[in-house]
C-alpha cells in the first residue's frame, strides 16, 4: 500500500509538471498555427512565463491570437473591398442627385403652370 501511494504521488507530480508546461506552450502553438511573425519571441516568453508564475501568459495568448496570416494584425480593412464599396456609394449618390434634379424640374414646371 505504501508503494502504491508513493507511485501515485510521483505520477500526479509528473503529470502536473508536464501539464503546466503544455498549458504555457498554448500561445506558441497558436502562433505556429497562424504563422505568426513573432513565433520565437512568443515561445521564449512562454518559458519566461513559467518562471513568473504565469503572470504574462494571458498577454501572450492575446499577442498570439491578434495576428492572422490572411488579414495581418486585423486592424486594417481590405483595401480592394472598401474601394469597391466607395465606388458603389458614389454611383448611388450620383443617381440620387439625378433623381433630385428631375424632381426639382417637375416641381418647377408645375409652379410655372
Amino acid at each position: 500500500m505504501d508503494y502504491a501511494a508513493l507511485f501515485l504521488v510521483f505520477f500526479v507530480g509528473i503529470v502536473l509538471f508536464y501539464g503546466i508546461i503544455v498549458v504555457h506552450d498554448i500561445p506558441y502553438e497558436i502562433a505556429v498555427h497562424r504563422n505568426h511573425p513573432h513565433q520565437d519571441a512568443i515561445h521564449v516568453a512562454g518559458w519566461i512565463s513559467l518562471f513568473t508564475l504565469g503572470v504574462i501568459w494571458p498577454f501572450l495568448w492575446i499577442w498570439a491570437t491578434l495576428y492572422r496570416e490572411d488579414c495581418g494584425w486585423g486592424f486594417k480593412q481590405d483595401q480592394a473591398g472598401s474601394s469597391n464599396e466607395v465606388e458603389l456609394l458614389k454611383n448611388k449618390i450620383s443617381l440620387l442627385e439625378g433623381d433630385i434634379a428631375d424632381i426639382k424640374n417637375i416641381l418647377a414646371t408645375k409652379e410655372v403652370s
